[in-house]
């Protein structure tokens, strides 16, 4: 069975509420603190008033795509749990884990096998891999037998374009699943029913 899961890109407070008084809420929420291009950012005023409520036993997730040190300063004050970083090399990404002390996802985006041998550069550094598809906001999948190779014992999350469908084909695998766009609708907002369905496949 999978170890749980992270849905990312939530924007407003009523789904955020909604999914953190859930009977079976997620281990991660993640949000877009820094990256513009996303249709799922959130701009620091914002998040500011998320932040505002009682997360429970969730770990809320600030999401980076190589930010500059004055991102870093700012999101500091807002008490996130982890900083899930994209485009780091180790070197910082160890720097910034000692400075601000705090958990460290670190994002890798995979097309081939050299992509996913990233990891090793990253071990005694990162809490979390996160192996994802080159899409960023696209939510573009990868070929997810690139990852045999890595450790059963290395902490994992995979996403990239994992669909609702999909989360079946996890529950023999000790990763976390990190869910944005096959949890919304048309318009391109989250849909609570998405939301519900998810978690209630996770609890089972």
């Amino acid at each position: 069975m999978i170890k749980g899961v992270k849905i990312c890109g939530i924007s407003d407070i009523t789904t955020l509420t909604h999914i953190l008084d859930h009977d079976f809420p997620p281990k991660f929420i993640g949000f877009i603190c820094d990256y513009k291009k996303s249709k799922r950012y959130v701009s620091y005023e914002r998040l500011k008033t998320l932040l505002n409520i009682e997360r429970k036993n969730t770990n809320f997730v600030c999401v980076l795509v190589n930010p500059e040190d004055e991102v870093l300063e700012r999101m500091k004050k807002l008490n996130f749990d982890f900083l899930q970083l994209y485009n780091v090399e180790p070197k910082k990404t160890k720097m910034i884990k000692e400075k601000y002390g705090i958990k460290i996802i670190t994002a890798l985006t995979i097309i081939d096998q050299n992509d996913v041998n990233e990891y090793k550069n990253y071990m005694g550094i990162s809490d979390i891999f996160l192996f994802d598809g080159k899409g960023y906001e696209k939510s573009i999948g990868f070929d997810h037998k690139l990852l045999n190779s890595v450790p059963n014992s290395l902490n994992k999350m995979i996403a990239g374009n994992i669909k609702l469908d999909d989360i079946p084909k996890f529950n023999d695998k000790d990763i976390y699943v990190d869910l944005s766009g096959a949890l919304e609708n048309e318009e391109g907002k989250k849909d609570v029913n998405k939301i519900d369905r998810l978690l209630n496949l996770v609890s089972k």
